[in-house]
Formats: C-alpha cells, sequence, structure tokens
C-alpha cells in the first residue's frame, strides 16, 4: 500500500467518525476540492467546513468500500454513504431545514491526490438528486 491509499483510508476514517481535526491535518493548508453541491473549495479550512456540515447533518454515517484503487499518488474509492439525517441541513442562503430523520444510502465516488503526506486535490462525486429525494426534499411535481 502507498502513501495516497494510507491517507485515503486515514480520511474516510476522519469523516465517518467526524474527526475534524484529524481531517484538517489530512489536507495540505492549499488543497482544492472539487464538490457536486458544493462547487469548487480553496483550502483546508473550506474543506474542513464543508465535511463539518455533512457530518453534522449525517452524524453517525457509514461508508462501505465497494472498489479501493491506488495509480501513483492519487487514491480511488469508490462505495456506499449510509446514515440517518439527524442534524439541521444548511442552505447555501444561510437558512437552515430541520433534520428530516430519514435514512439515506448514497453511492459515490472519491479521488485524492496526495502530496508529502496531505491531500492536495480531492474531487468527490454522488448523485445530489437521489439524496434529496430519500430526504424528501424535493419539490412535487
Amino acid at each position: 500500500m502507498g502513501e495516497a491509499r494510507a491517507v485515503m483510508d486515514r480520511l474516510t476514517e476522519a469523516i465517518t467518525t467526524a474527526d475534524l481535526d484529524t481531517l484538517a491535518d489530512l489536507f495540505a493548508e492549499d488543497a482544492v476540492a472539487i464538490t457536486p453541491d458544493a462547487g469548487e473549495l480553496r483550502g483546508r479550512e473550506a474543506i474542513v467546513e464543508y465535511w463539518r456540515t455533512m457530518t453534522g447533518s449525517i452524524p453517525e454515517a457509514t461508508y462501505t468500500p465497494v472498489h479501493t484503487y491506488e495509480i501513483g499518488d492519487t487514491a480511488i474509492d469508490e462505495g456506499v454513504f449510509s446514515g440517518r439525517n439527524t442534524g439541521p441541513i444548511p442552505l447555501p442562503t444561510g437558512e437552515t431545514l430541520p433534520p428530516t430523520d430519514r435514512n439515506v444510502t448514497m453511492r459515490g465516488v472519491d479521488l485524492a491526490t496526495v502530496k508529502d503526506g496531505r491531500v492536495v486535490s480531492y474531487r468527490i462525486y454522488f448523485d445530489q438528486l437521489e439524496l434529496l429525494g430519500q430526504l424528501d426534499l424535493l419539490p412535487e411535481g
């Protein structure tokens, strides 16, 4: 197992246990993340804040890997993120939605490029509409 795989495994553990201090330590200060819901995030603080929101909304999540890869300095995970929405859901407007108390199960892919033991580039992909539907937050129509 190479450095990228080891860092990605620690990152996944930090996310599912909401260990934000470890999470912060795993990202380079100037890391960049691309997310389907928040767009491009620049810098460690913005990335940690993104995960603070996610882990606060779904605090006891689990992650089940389906496929794991390591290619050079990049680790790639495909897996299933599951949990119950028991925390408030912050909206881009600054408002928050109350918890739905609904279970969610999302299949997604994460890619982490690592340099000197820290993630410098992070990309996460999941179906936002699937998540909103499971939370019963899609408009009826």
